[in-house]
């Protein structure tokens, strides 16, 4: 099978990519702590939401401590399933304890039953301050928030993860906000695309 062609767009994410790994390094995925605090203290979710969250793998700064609060003040709390690519996220339901599966590259995903989220903590590997993000290049968070038009997505990382410029496509979809270890960035041009 011959690999579709890198188009320069896909080149640009690329080195983005590399460069946002290369500012990760050497941050402590202990900071989710202060990410933790902060997302309570500012933005926490509305009472009742459901909110997914994220098990982080490798270097990703660490939200379990949000996670635990959340539960805590009652908040379903929803952890991914990596699908076949091309297709949107599962959201299983997690409490504290339960075991955890692994799945493909490298992430883990509950037992619990599926359910939907009305939030969402994502990780990512780079953000800009118009609510742009970079993932990892599976896609799998832009097809999921097309399927949820009602959702508030959160990106969660460390603030050296910050880029001037996200690259992107028509298909990436932006964040409501960004949590870091320092506090709340709120994008600073409308979420429209258009506008």
């Amino acid at each position: 099978m011959v690999a579709p062609p890198v188009t320069p767009i896909d080149a640009l994410k690329q080195a983005a990519r590399e460069a946002a790994l290369a500012r990760r390094a050497g941050c402590d995925p202990a900071l989710g702590v202060q990410l933790a605090r902060h997302v309570l203290a500012t933005c926490p979710p509305p009472q009742g939401a459901a909110v997914s969250g994220f098990w982080p793998m490798g270097a990703e700064i660490d939200i379990r401590p949000l996670l635990w609060a959340l539960h805590a003040r009652g908040h379903p709390i929803l952890l991914p399933e990596t699908p076949k690519r091309g297709n949107p996220l599962i959201f299983r339901i997690w409490r504290p304890g339960m075991a955890m599966v692994p799945e493909r590259f490298g992430t883990h995903r509950p037992t619990g039953p599926i359910a939907t989220p009305d939030w969402l903590l994502i990780p990512l590997l780079a953000f800009d301050r118009t609510g742009n993000r970079l993932g990892y290049g599976g896609g799998f968070y832009d097809r999921t928030l097309a399927t949820l038009p009602g959702a508030r997505a959160i990106g969660c990382a460390f603030a050296a993860q910050e880029l001037d410029q996200v690259p992107t496509t028509e298909h990436d979809a932006r964040l409501a906000a960004i949590a870091t270890e320092f506090g709340i960035i709120l994008p600073s041009f409308p979420l429209d695309r258009d506008g």
